[in-house]
């Protein structure tokens, strides 16, 4: 199987001074998924939790529920002319009585480890119905001072970003903040699918009261992507697209950006962000243009 990490042979300028000396990489390989042997989306990805990410990559694309829709996940074999196993095509077969979504070419999907998912027909294709609505009874709410020291205990539980500086990660935690899970990827959306994928898999869907995390922006896709796992509170430490806080304000999820430090934007959901009812009514007055 491929390697997380791999070496490479740099050339390093520091002060006017040049060395050459190997440089840990972070690895980054295809991966096909297939679904009932028939080809349905290729992802650049980092290696390792493939079955995971292919499980979750359905999740959000409302194939699968539970782990019991899923009779197997294989890595194809002779997956080269030789023969031999590249670890780089995986099989979902479905559970019996689990309707298989039609795989046309326009539902064909080519993602890459910065974009995430190009090519849906539309816009329509893509606002997949989720399978679980929001529905934290009574709602997660959060401190500010909580949400506050999440990325520093996301960094500091991303190990192979020590050693490379070249991975996203997302992390799940619970609302009082205990780290319930963490995966990294080169592609922000993988490192999603894989939490989602391992969720599913230990058949804790819907991810009703947690924190999704990531480490870098919230696009569409990461919105849709909670969504689609029931997940009510997406935060980012950098920016949110429109489309994800139109898609946030539609859906009831709680979106917060630009978390750093005691400093952050909330653009949806602020009900979930536990405030003080004089902070509360002060926001409120300036929406109204009271004040």
């Amino acid at each position: 199987m491929g390697r997380v990490t791999e070496r490479r042979r740099t050339i390093r300028i520091r002060d006017g001074a040049v060395t050459s000396r190997p440089d840990t990489l972070v690895a980054e390989e295809p991966l096909e998924i297939r679904l009932g042997g028939k080809p349905l989306a290729i992802t650049m990805r980092t290696p390792g939790d493939d079955f995971a990410l292919a499980a979750g990559f359905l999740v959000s694309e409302g194939v699968l529920g539970s782990a019991a829709d899923v009779r197997n996940i294989v890595y194809c074999a002779g997956a080269k002319d030789d023969g031999t196993n590249t670890y780089n095509v995986v099989d979902v077969q479905l559970a019996p009585g689990v309707p298989v979504p039609d795989i046309t070419l326009e539902r064909n999907i080519y993602t890459t480890s910065s974009c995430g998912l190009c090519g849906k027909a539309s816009l329509d294709a893509v606002r997949t119905t989720a399978r679980f609505p929001i529905a934290d009874t009574p709602p997660v709410r959060v401190e500010p001072a909580l949400l506050a020291g999440l990325p520093d205990r996301l960094r500091a539980a991303q190990r192979v970003f020590e050693r490379t500086g070249g991975l996203h990660a997302a992390a799940l935690f619970s609302e009082e903040g205990e780290l319930l899970d963490i995966r990294e990827d080169v592609g922000r959306h993988n490192a999603v699918d894989k939490l989602i994928g391992r969720a599913l898999q230990d058949g804790r869907l819907p991810l009703s009261r947690v924190i999704l995390l990531v480490s870098g922006r919230a696009s569409f896709e990461l919105a849709q992507k909670a969504v689609m796992a029931g997940i009510p509170f997406l935060a980012a430490v950098s920016a949110p697209s429109s489309l994800a806080v139109d898609l946030a304000a539609e859906t009831g999820l709680t979106l917060v950006g630009f978390l750093r430090g005691a400093n952050m934007n909330v653009y949806a959901g602020d009900e979930r962000i536990a405030l003080s009812t004089e902070t509360r009514q002060r926001t409120t007055s300036t929406k109204t243009g009271l004040v």
